[in-house]
């Protein structure tokens, strides 16, 4: 799979996270997909911590991270591990 690809169906997996665990879709929304390689995809979340409030969901995300592996599995159907950002 292509980084193209997989960004081409980040809403419908957005969407998927929303539909069974708001915790993780709030962690993982602002998140940019950075780069894919070898089905490992790092996201980046520095723009999300420009805000003047910055949030840091950091840990949730390390704790929520099989919940984005799932809904990715389930819209595309491909094994991708999210590597720690």
């Amino acid at each position: 799979m292509l980084l193209q690809d997989l960004k081409s169906q980040w809403n419908a997996i957005l969407d998927a996270i929303e539909a069974t665990d708001r915790i993780a879709w709030i962690a993982f929304f602002d998140g940019r997909l950075y780069s894919l390689d070898s089905n490992q995809l790092l996201l980046d979340f520095s723009d999300s911590e420009k805000f003047a409030d910055g949030h840091d969901y950091r840990d949730v995300r390390i704790r929520k991270r099989v919940v984005l592996e799932a809904a990715i599995f389930r819209v595309t159907h491909e094994q991708i591990t999210i590597l720690p950002s």
